[in-house]
């Protein structure tokens, strides 16, 4: 009989040491002091330096990106092999960048989920409900900031209301080592929540061949929707679904990257850079680009291998969207730290590109009759940019919800549906004296199945929002003559700073930020991505 094997401890997750560059935060030191507990010291935290800490995070997070992030971006300007599109869309982003770190204007109009990942050392000392006095931050800074309050409760199972707050929060904490409380603050968005995809598999795939076509395939049905370049994640594996989830969402904030580059027979998990650089390439020639074609689909791809059940081969598949907002934080025994965020990504940008050429760009006027603006868009093919210049009325998912109650109840469409094009999105706070809040758009595959019944009674003739739509909507356009304009998905304080020069609500008031809205744009950018022939931009590419 063979021995039994000795215990041996392996930590699931061996991360590097910590290369975040931080910065402290002035007089953070009155929250946070030393004692001593059986001869060791402990690091003793005021309950209100937690509230700080997350006020000022979610503050930051909103607000700024890490530069790897923004150089990444900037990158898309000078590669030679990038499309003229993906270049559109890079330095729309940039100059998005360079508005949202005024401090007034989010980076986007979907301020997202509020998240924490934060790992207590057993040698600190809150003395309180840490998730209580983190969420007092959180409502702080989107109560005080001009943010977006994006989470429903429910009511009842079918009823909800707005929290008016953006809380509840997700807060996981954990017991670890040491005498640090470190955390990771994310603001996730619905776009890019909503590219979060489980596959439970089989070792059948586990096999050169097979998981690269099989990861390839998956990738592409990402399309465009959650507002690309994209920090694409891989997790092969996991001892669990949900341990496979998470772990794809850390990998999607670099928050792994560190991890070691091969496994052992622990069962530790480990980074596989031959296969990440192989799928940034299939990437790269998928065409779909940063948007509207091109190469630039992905900044960069993160595969990480855990072990598993022999049973089961959970795999997941997550983004980090161009709103790519994370940051590290710690609290130690001389105060808080927050990671060095950019704070001037506009010198990133070239000045040869401050000034654009408007004059040669396809200018359309909406301040006319829906068939005359119909009849001018059908003269270009899609992939043609557009600037638009009037009146927009904006609804979004619930919105369309009424607007189908209407229908079902006998009664007309609003004619402000009829007479003007409409577009999907969803406004964050207005700040005073600018006419508009961060008010980029949301993504259009949710409205698709509104699109066939609209456009037969001569509504929704022309639609703007982002990513790729389906079928329905392509058939439907060729049948009643309308179009599907995509905007740029991501750079919503720059839609708002420079395009948009007036907003009214207009009705269903009650609805908060979903409800319908009419906004004046001027210049507003936009591609055509289905026409009135049948043609969709994304046929082929999905």
């Amino acid at each position: 009989m063979s021995a039994a094997p000795e215990f041996t401890y392996q930590d699931p997750f061996p991360l590097d040491n910590d290369s975040t560059r931080y910065r402290y935060i002035e007089g953070s030191d009155q929250f946070v002091g030393r004692d001593s507990f059986q001869g060791q010291e402990m690091v003793l935290i005021e309950p209100q330096g937690l509230s700080e800490l997350a006020r000022m995070a979610m503050h930051e997070v909103n607000y700024f990106l890490r530069r790897e992030h923004n150089e990444s971006v900037a990158a898309i300007l000078t590669d030679p092999l990038a499309s003229v599109n993906d270049r559109e869309v890079a330095l729309a982003m940039l100059k998005n960048a360079e508005i949202a770190a005024q401090e007034i204007l989010p980076i986007c109009q979907d301020t997202g989920t509020a998240i924490i990942l934060g790992k207590k050392g057993q040698q600190v000392w809150t003395g309180c409900n840490d998730a209580r006095y983190l969420s007092e931050g959180i409502f702080t800074t989107y109560t005080t900031d001009y943010l977006r309050y994006s989470q429903n409760a429910p009511l009842t199972m079918y009823e909800e209301v707005n929290t008016g707050t953006n809380l509840p929060a997700q807060i996981d904490l954990f017991a670890v080592p040491g005498s640090e409380y470190n955390f990771l603050f994310l603001a996730k968005g619905g776009g890019s929540a909503n590219k979060t995809y489980l596959f439970q598999e089989t070792k059948a795939l586990l096999n050169p061949d097979s998981l690269k076509k099989f990861l390839v395939e998956k990738m592409k049905t990402l399309g465009t929707a959650a507002c690309p370049p994209y920090h694409i994640a891989f997790v092969i594996g996991g001892t669990s679904a949900e341990a496979t989830m998470k772990t794809v969402k850390l990998a999607s904030t670099h928050y792994y990257d560190t991890l070691p580059t091969s496994g052992n027979r622990l069962g530790r998990a480990f980074r596989d850079l031959e296969l990440e650089a192989e799928l940034l390439g299939a990437a790269q020639e998928l065409g779909l680009g940063a948007q509207f074609g091109g190469r630039a689909f992905a900044h960069d791809i993160r595969v990480v291998r855990l072990p598993r059940h022999g049973a089961s081969c959970p795999m997941a598949m997550g983004v980090s969207c161009s709103a790519d907002r994370n940051l590290k934080a710690k609290i130690t025994g001389d105060g808080i730290f927050l990671e060095q965020l950019d704070h001037d990504p506009g010198s990133l940008i070239p000045a040869a590109l401050r000034q654009q050429d408007m004059d040669s760009k396809v200018h359309i006027d909406l301040n006319r009759p829906m068939p005359e603006i119909l009849a001018e868009l059908t003269k270009y093919p899609v992939a043609t940019q557009v600037l638009l210049t009037g009146t927009i009325i904006v609804g979004r998912d619930i919105a369309h919800a009424k607007w189908k109650e209407l229908l079902d109840a006998g009664k007309p469409l609003p004619g402000y549906l009829k007479k003007h094009p409409v577009y999907y999105a969803g406004p964050a706070k207005t700040p005073p004296g600018m006419p508009s809040g961060s008010f980029g758009p949301t993504t259009a595959g949710r409205m698709d199945p509104y699109v066939p019944i609209f456009q037969e009674q001569g509504g929704s003739m022309i639609m703007l929002a982002k990513g790729n739509r389906s079928q329905i909507v392509t058939d439907s356009c060729k049948k009643y003559g309308g179009f599907y304009l995509g905007a740029i998905g991501g750079p919503a304080a720059l839609i708002a700073a420079e395009h948009i020069t007036d907003v009214q609500c207009i009705d269903y008031p009650e609805l908060g930020m979903e409800a319908v809205w009419q906004i004046q744009v001027q210049d507003f950018p936009a591609f055509i991505l289905v026409d009135d022939k049948g043609n969709d931009f994304f046929a082929g590419l999905l």
